[in-house]
Parts: C-alpha cells; structure tokens; sequence
C-alpha cells in the first residue's frame, strides 16, 4: 500500500482517526469535506472544502489528485458517492446499485425479502395517506424512520394514529428522496454485527450486544458489550443471518455492519451499512479480536488482497463500551460551564480507552439522537459483564458542570 494516494470521502472525527492511521500506513491521504473545519481537513495530506454531495467536484478532487482508491469511515450519506467515485475513475469499489440497496432502507428491505433473509413487517409510504395504509399493515408499536438517513435522525417510536400524525412529516424531512419506512417494533435484545465480505465469502468478525436506553432516545446505542449475551444456537442462528444478509444485497468485498433483533420468532435483520461504524465499532473489534478494520477498508478500496492474518480474529477479550450521554446517562442536561479531566477515567480498573468531545458553552441534552453520545470509555475484563461494572464506574468519574440552558 506505500506510496499511493487515497480519497476519503467526509473528514469528521471518526474520519480524523482512519486518516491518520492510513498515513502510519504510509499512504498519501487526500480528504473532502464540507465543513471547512473538519478535523480530518486538517490531518490530511491534502484537505478541500468539498461538498461530498457534489458527487462531480468529489470526482474532480479524485482525478486531479489521481487517486489510487476512496472510501468512507461512518458516514452513510457518503457510500453512495464513494461508489459513484470509484466507478467514474474506474477505482475498486462496491458498485453503487450495491451501494443504493445498503443505504436506502426500503431498497434494502426488499432485496431482503427476496433472498428469504428473516426481518421484521415493513411498509412504505411518501405521505399520510400510505403512512396509514402502512401501519394497517405493519401493527403497532412500529417505528418510523426516513428511507434514507441515519444518526436516529426523524426516527420515532409509534404507539398509534396520533404519533404517526404528529411525526411523519419530521422524518419526511429527514429524507432526501421524501420517503419513509414503517417496521413493525420488537421489544428485544439488539446485536451489532461486524462482517468482513471477501471475494463473496462472508465472515462475521464480532457480535456484540447494542444497549439502548428507554424514552424518545430508544434508537440509540448507548452501550455496546462484547461478546454478545446470547450463546450456542441462538449465537450460531446471529452469525448465519448476519452473513446471509451481507451476500444478498451484494456485497462482495467490503466492510458490513448488520444490525439484528434477537426475538422469539427467531434472529431478524434491522438493517446492513456497507461501511465501518461509527459509535466506536472498530475499537471495539480492535479491543475484542484484534483485527484492524481501517487496514481492511483501505486494503479493498485500493483492490489488494486481504488475507486471513489481517482479517481473521486473533483472540477473544471481553469489553464493554459505554458512552457518556445525559438522562439518563452520567451526564448532567444543562449548559456546560465546566469539564472535569478525563484522567481520572483513564486510570480507572480496566478501562484500555476513553475520550470526550465536551465543549464549554454547548448543550447537553436528554440522549435523542446519535450526536448526543459526548464521549465513551471502553473497559475490558474476563467477562463481559464485568466489563460493562467497570465502563459504568469509570464513566461516572467523568465531572461536568451545568448551568440551565
């Protein structure tokens, strides 16, 4: 990989972390994105001001730099334009009627079905009419989400006819093609999923369980927790729906991030991002297995082999990551006035990492969004569970000062 040039698409502060370590790699990184102050702009080789939405001037950043491959780290939005990219300047890619069918949540919801993988009741609609239609279909509770966004952006919990009229037209916003998905709700135990897709194969890497705190923030994952709680079938049930869910909507080679409800009706599929995860995913499998996810992505994005010593788990360590988020989390909701040191969270028992994005004068706010996690701290131990005693401990040792806001 030394020597050669890759385009990241978005350079945020996931972003940020991916570039610098393609640069230990040895690779020259040229980076886009809008925000003009954008942490990744500044670590880059090369950082532009660029609208990834501008899929033209993207391309133009990538053929005047002459790229030898592009991605994304998190980003959803930007998978389509990566693919788009890559196709355009004739770079490896996943391809983007691939790309589509993993970012737009009713394209994938129907390839889905059509292969037989398991997920729950759905429906579509583009306004109240067919909203209604909709929920006659799916039953309540059901969520509503847009077909195409993400970060818990427009996402409701419905419990009947009032919510869907209060809330539809919020996650219509939220949609850039002005449509939404309808899901029928299970009150079940979330898994996050990593699969490694090469060459076809799919090889799920980790499953780990995605906590969720109860209220308007249900859709948040607010605390992840390695190895998954479930175990011998049920666990064995995961991993084939995860991989089966990853070669029906095509994916071949590439990073893939299922998403499952483990219900009495058996394992079924929320969703599949054809990306590495945010909300630190790949520490995660960094902590747990071993396996350098950003070595892997930049690997297939420049079309080189990824062979088993870099893709295959290594060992097994139990984890627990848990995000600093308010009510209620260990943060207080308020107007920041001051922010304690992190040190104290760092030399906690067990804890190998931790950070926090708190500003002085921002908000914390009642988690609602994805946005709303201000930080995490990762702790490992022999059990899973006794990881997660000490992410919670050392969380609480993180102190903010508020005033109201």
């Amino acid at each position: 990989m030394q020597g050669k040039t890759v385009l990241f698409v978005g350079a945020g502060r996931h972003q940020r972390r991916a570039i610098v370590r393609a640069q230990e790699l040895g690779l020259r990184v040229v980076a886009v994105d809008r925000n003009e102050a954008a942490l990744g702009l500044a670590v880059a080789d090369v950082g532009e001001t660029v609208d990834f939405q501008d899929v033209a001037r993207v391309i133009e950043v990538g053929r005047r730099h002459r790229v030898d491959g592009v991605l994304t780290v998190s980003a959803d939005r930007a998978v389509p334009v990566v693919a788009a990219v890559a196709e355009e300047l004739g770079l490896p890619g996943i391809g983007t009627d691939v790309a589509h069918a993993m970012t737009h949540k009713i394209a994938m919801r129907r390839r889905l079905a059509d292969a037989g993988v398991p997920q729950p009741r759905f429906a579509a609609a583009r306004d109240l009419r067919e909203a209604l239609a909709a929920v006659e279909t799916v039953g309540f509770p059901a969520v509503l989400k847009p077909a195409d966004s993400g970060g818990q952006r427009g996402v409701f919990r419905l419990e009947s006819i009032d919510d869907l009229e209060a809330n539809l037209h919020v996650a219509l916003r939220e949609s850039a093609g002005g449509e939404v998905v309808i899901e029928h709700f299970h009150d079940a135990l979330e898994l996050n999923g990593i699969v490694v897709a090469r060459g076809g194969d799919a090889l799920p890497l980790t499953l780990s369980d995605r906590l969720r705190p109860p209220g308007i923030g249900f859709g948040v994952g607010w605390t992840h927790v390695y190895p998954a709680t479930i175990y011998g079938d049920v666990l064995e049930e995961a991993e084939r729906v995860a991989a089966h869910a990853t070669r029906a909507l095509g994916l071949r080679d590439g990073i893939a991030f299922p998403q499952l409800l483990v219900t009495e009706e058996g394992v079924l599929v929320i969703e599949v991002a054809a990306r590495i995860p945010g909300g630190q995913m790949a520490d995660l499998v960094r902590h747990a297995v071993g396996v350098d996810l950003v070595e892997i992505a930049l690997r297939q994005a420049l079309g080189e082999d990824v062979p088993d010593e870099i893709a295959a788990p290594r060992f097994q360590q139990p984890l627990a990551i848990r995000f600093f988020t308010a009510s209620p989390g260990p943060l207080p909701a308020g107007r920041v006035v001051r922010i304690g040191p992190l040190e104290p969270v760092l030399s906690a028992p067990g804890v190998v990492q931790a950070d926090t994005y708190l500003q002085v004068g921002e908000t914390i706010r009642p988690v609602r969004l994805d946005g709303d996690r201000r930080g995490y701290v990762i702790a490992v131990a022999d059990t899973n569970l006794q990881a997660l005693e000490l992410a919670e401990s050392a969380a609480r040792l993180l102190h903010v000062d508020v005033e109201p806001a």
